[in-house]
């Protein structure tokens, strides 16, 4: 994938989270929307959250920290007085993020060439 198309004018406001192993190396990472950013990202209104850029490194997969990132972020959503977070799931991700409450609404897009569903999760 090109990595230009994963940095936008959104992240200069954007609540970054990002898990560390002990020795400093980054493990994964995610950001919260919030405001006209997230209006902008998910189409909702200013009381709903936009989760994205979520992603954990290959040799991290399947210990948490995916789980641990979406409660992070939730945790800050809920901080800032959000009562939901949507995001854009790629269809293989459903799974995931059904495990943790999530519920697909919505017909099926292309972004960046793959299917996604949008999700969401009252808070």
């Amino acid at each position: 994938m090109d990595e230009a198309i994963e940095y936008d004018a959104y992240d200069a406001v954007a609540v970054h989270v990002l898990a560390l192993r002990a020795d400093g190396t980054p493990l994964g990472t995610g950001r919260l929307l919030t405001g006209e950013a997230a209006v902008a990202k998910t189409g909702a209104d200013a009381s709903v959250g936009s989760l994205g850029r979520l992603a954990v490194s290959r040799r991290a997969r399947g210990l948490g920290i995916g789980a641990a990132l979406v409660r992070a972020i939730e945790d800050a959503a809920r901080a800032r007085g959000l009562a939901a977070v949507d995001l854009h799931a790629q269809t293989q991700a459903l799974g995931f993020y059904e495990r943790l409450g999530y519920a697909a609404y919505g017909p099926k897009f292309l972004d960046a060439d793959m299917p996604h569903r949008a999700m969401r999760r009252a808070l």
